[in-house]
């Protein structure tokens, strides 16, 4: 196998959390603006860190407003969901030896909350969240911080989104990057990712590479 590590992205990759966090965000649009925001209206902001769509919005009280909207995510009935065919994946990956990694905008509080909680985080042998790095995606340092954790070559590892934030952080970091196709919402600019993967069991196509 050409990768001795796999680094994922969590949201729209491993867990479709998209309902979740697009519906409270629509709720605390109307609270500070008065505005009516559609679902297609919002997904532009899908792959945002949260501080990053309080600036957008020009949100004068971000830090309150920012901790209000994840009080009404973590309220939200439907929570964050497990793509099917990721356990499958995770245990197939760890039997083979091939090193898995996460890295995310996701503060640590969230990450506990969506990741964790649900037993994830065993296959994982590091996590670079959002307080881990002074840049973030797109910038390459979050991906870069967590190669020299792992303790081996950019070369040797490939990392797995669904954002543009995503892809441009792999090319930033001259590391490949295959693109999940199951949680994109919007492709645009991902003109030349080394793969893409239609389904998470599509990810055990990289054993054979």
């Amino acid at each position: 196998m050409k990768y001795k590590a796999i680094i994922y992205d969590i949201d729209g990759t491993i867990l479709n959390t998209l309902n979740m966090n697009m519906y409270p965000l629509m709720k605390i649009i109307k609270e500070e603006t008065g505005e009516d925001w559609s679902f297609e209206q919002v997904l532009k902001f899908a792959s945002y860190p949260g501080m990053k769509v309080m600036e957008e919005l020009n949100i004068q009280d971000k830090e309150n407003t920012y901790a209000r909207w994840v009080k009404y995510v973590n309220e939200y009935e439907e929570g964050a969901t497990l793509y099917d065919g990721f356990i499958e994946v995770f245990k197939k990956f760890q039997e083979q030896g091939v090193i898995q990694a996460i890295v995310t905008s996701k503060k640590e509080k969230q990450y506990q909350l969506d990741f964790v909680s649900k037993g994830l985080d065993q296959y994982m042998k590091v996590a670079i969240l959002e307080g881990d790095t002074k840049k973030h995606k797109p910038d390459p340092e979050p991906l870069l911080e967590c190669v020299k954790r792992l303790g081996i070559d950019v070369s040797q590892t490939i990392y797995i989104g669904d954002a543009l934030s995503d892809y441009q952080a792999s090319i930033n970091a001259k590391m490949d990057f295959a693109l999940a196709k199951w949680g994109c919402v919007n492709d645009q600019g991902i003109d030349h990712p080394d793969y893409v993967f239609e389904k998470p069991t599509d990810l055990l196509h990289l054993l054979d590479v």
